[in-house]
């Protein structure tokens, strides 16, 4: 992994860049002085000193003295995890307020467009902040050929969220095995003929939010969409719950 994608990482625990630099550098060198993190990041000597300073005081350093002056040390990689995941909850507690302190000009629609299956896999990660429920229209075998951990990966952290999710799939192979396994995957899905509904792309609706995935044969040519708007998410989930009575009928006339 490339340093900067590594510091833009590390920066995710509530550091500056200067100090995710500071931070990897103290994880090749160990305990040392102010003047050997400036040399190995090429900052200002003084700029470095400053910032490992305010690190030992935010406790992402420790710091010792002896004759030879103050020598800086980082904390454990596993340590800086568990600040990055406090910082990552404590916005989470504090999403509600921040909403409502937009003006009405920045509610106003939003597409966000993404292209690639590592762009498309944004799309899946911003469904699993969902406040509400997950509305589902997909094809079962489909997103697993795709994404072959998709259970391991994508469901179980979206049980682990406790998010429940109502879906609609084709009455497949795939499907019905899915399907099997829904209380466990906090989830209902409710199956409708693959002859008449054989989706090739994904729906999500959730919050004031519609998701779309497409996808295609070569992995660069898979895009996703994800709208924000209340009044397009209301509409979709009116949509989904005709269908989802639709896919209710059905069940009950091959149960009779």
């Amino acid at each position: 992994m490339a340093r900067k994608e590594l510091q833009h990482i590390i920066q995710a625990a509530g550091l500056g860049l200067d100090e995710a630099d500071l931070y990897i550098a103290g994880l090749q060198i160990g305990s040392a002085p102010a003047s050997e993190y400036a040399k190995r990041t090429k900052l200002n000597r003084i700029t470095a000193y400053n910032h490992l300073e305010d690190l030992v005081r935010t406790g992402i350093f420790t710091m010792v003295e002896d004759r030879r002056g103050k020598r800086y040390s980082p904390i454990a990689p596993e340590y800086l995890a568990l600040e990055a995941r406090k910082n990552a909850q404590a916005l989470e507690r504090a999403l509600p307020e921040l909403r409502s302190m937009q003006g009405a000009h920045h509610r106003k629609p939003q597409v966000r467009f993404f292209r690639g299956w590592e762009g498309v896999r944004h799309v899946y990660d911003d469904t699993l902040g969902a406040e509400s429920e997950i509305l589902n229209f997909a094809n079962s075998a489909l997103i697993r050929q795709y994404w072959q951990d998709y259970d391991k990966e994508y469901v179980a952290e979206r049980v682990k969220r406790r998010i429940h999710l109502r879906g609609i799939a084709p009455d497949d192979i795939v499907g019905r095995r899915v399907h099997g396994a829904d209380r466990a995957a906090l989830r209902e899905i409710r199956l409708v003929p693959a002859k008449d509904f054989d989706f090739n792309n994904e729906i999500n609706v959730y919050d004031n939010k519609v998701s779309m995935i497409t996808f295609a044969e070569n992995a660069e040519d898979i895009f996703g969409i994800i709208i924000e708007s209340k009044e397009v998410a209301d509409t979709q989930k009116q949509i989904f719950e005709m269908a989802w009575r639709y896919a209710g009928k059905l069940k009950k006339e091959r149960a009779e």
